[in-house]
Order: C-alpha cells, then structure tokens, then sequence
C-alpha cells in the first residue's frame, strides 16, 4: 500500500479527534439499554472513511467548523441506521468482525435502534436548521434502498446489464461518499456549483471502491471478503456480467444456471471465478475502475491546491490500492 490512513488523516487530524468525542456525546440516551447499545456502536466504530472525506472537502472550501461536525455526525448516523437494517435484512450476525446489533439483541430491538439512529441525524439536522446538508443526506439514504431493492429485483432473474450494475453501486455505496463530500463543502457555505463538483467528486470515488470490492470476489480468500462470496449470493458484479458479454450463447446458459442452482457448492463457485479470470473479466473490471478513479482525479484537479485537496487525491490510491 503506498498511501496510508494516518498520511491521508495528518490535514484533518485534530478534527477528527474532537469528532469521536463530540460523536459520542450525539449517541447518549437516557434509556439506558439504548445507552448499551450506542456504546457498542461506538466501540466497533471503522476506519471513519466517511468523517474524512466530510472534513476533507470541507477543508479544501473554507474552515472546517461545527456545522462541519453536525454534518459528519448526520453521515454517520444515518450511515450506521442503514447498517443496523442491512444486518436484520441480511440475517447477518457479524459486522466487520464483532457481532451485529440484531445477533446480540435480536431483530426487533435492532430495527428500532435503526429507527432511533435515522431520527437522531434528522433531529441534529432540523434543531440546527441545517437543511440543505439533511436534504442531501436524506436523498443518499432513499438511493441507497432503492439500490439495494434494485438489486435484489435483478438477482432473482439474473438479468443484471453493465447499465444497471452501475445505477445499482451508484446508488448502493457511491451515493452516501457523494453525500460526504457535498455536505463537507455545504458546511463551508460552498456555492452550489462547487457542491454540485464534490458531489460528483464523491460519487465516481464510491463507485471505483465498490469496483474494488467486487474484485476481491475472486482474489486471494486471505485477504478482504472470503472468496466467491458475491457468486453465493447471487450478486452479479461487473467481472462477471463482462465475463458473460464476452461467451457464447451455450457457455453463458450455462454459467446462470450453475449460479441459479449450484452456487452453494464450492467447486461450481470455483469453476465460475476461473471462467470469469479466463474471459477477461477482471482485467476489463480493474481497468474500468482506473479509468473511474482518474475522472474523479480530473474533478478534482478543478479545485485549488491545498493539503486537503492531496489528501483526497491520496484517498483516490488508498481506494483503488487497499487489500481489504
């Protein structure tokens, strides 16, 4: 990896360490198992990709300011109630590593935790009137379910487009890293056509890192996601639907059907990663994704030099470069 985190983090540095404090402030309750249950989602917190790309952009445009604090806040919570609902829908008992609000308090406790979470960031927003940040929030939290939706529509048939691959990930995972960076810019008072850019900005990052993820798919198992686990759940990601584009008619039935009917067994999963690797489908992936990752770089290159600025150019090479 030649970027690290703590490179990237050195402009944003001290905000980010008042954020976990002021953060956690933001989850305190009264009830004292909700209470419980905000302090483990504390504790469990990730890298705070998104805090940074809310403070970077905030700083590449003016002073990063409360307001600034309030909209990573919003992100976050709003973020990690779309989480708490994944994990019910998804029936999932882990998340990065520990276990899932609904593995350890059950289904109906974690939904409500959801609900509360999705309340608090609309609540923070409109005490402080800050409602052109809500708006482009709530706006990255309606794609995102209609992205999930989408997607669930299409694995059922497995009829999945390269067109409608990437309306799925831009909705999926691109628009919330949008969301980050318009709101950083709007906490400065950017202008709307400067927000409208870190927005853009923000959204081809998201979708070069999905790209990413889809490719650990069929990587090394030690490292990322455990292999072929998109092939088991019937997720059609982009080295597959190209793979497929590429085969005959005969090669391609056949390839559905294994995933329709066989995708619990593992020397069919295995069959269809070589299938994908042998027809070009990774090299067409990870080139795809370069070429998203540098139309993000031409973005940014439209916004003055600044050490803020590098260090979004460095997340871009941390994006595309990270093993996991």
């Amino acid at each position: 990896m030649s970027v690290s985190i703590q490179k990237i983090q050195a402009p944003i540095s001290e905000p980010m360490k008042s954020f976990e404090g002021k953060f956690k402030q933001f989850m305190k309750t009264k009830v004292m198992l909700l209470d419980s249950i905000m302090n483990y989602i504390v504790k469990r917190k990730g890298k705070q990709i998104r805090p940074m790309f809310v403070f970077l952009s905030a700083g590449m445009f003016g002073e990063i300011n409360e307001k600034t604090h309030r909209g990573a806040a919003l992100i976050e919570l709003l973020h990690t109630a779309t989480l708490v609902h994944d994990d019910v829908v998804d029936d999932a008992n882990y998340r990065r590593g520990f276990f899932s609000i609904n593995a350890i308090w059950k289904n109906k406790i974690a939904v409500l935790v959801g609900d509360y979470l999705l309340s608090k960031g609309l609540l923070l927003s409109v005490e402080h009137k800050d409602f052109e940040m809500l708006e482009s929030v709530s706006i990255a939290v309606r794609e995102i379910a209609e992205g999930e939706l989408l997607q669930i529509e299409k694995a059922r048939k497995l009829d999945i487009t390269e067109e409608i691959y990437f309306e799925v990930i831009r909705k999926k995972t691109a628009t919330l890293i949008a969301a980050c960076c318009a709101v950083g810019a709007q906490s400065c008072q950017a202008v709307e056509d400067l927000v409208e850019k870190a927005r853009l900005f923000g959204e081809k990052v998201g979708i070069a890192f999905q790209i990413k993820d889809d490719l650990f798919d069929y990587g090394d198992a030690e490292i990322g996601k455990p292999l072929g686990i998109d092939i088991k759940e019937k997720k059609m990601t982009l080295p597959l639907i190209h793979a497929l584009q590429q085969t005959d008619r005969k090669t391609r039935k056949h390839i559905i059907l294994t995933i329709k009917h066989e995708s619990e067994n593992p020397v069919k999963v295995r069959e269809v990663i070589d299938f994908v690797k042998s027809t070009g489908g990774l090299q067409y992936a990870t080139e795809k994704m370069h070429q998203i990752a540098n139309e993000a770089r031409e973005i940014l290159s439209n916004f003055p030099p600044s050490e803020y600025r590098t260090s979004l150019n460095d997340l871009i090479t941390y994006t595309i470069e990270r093993n996991k």
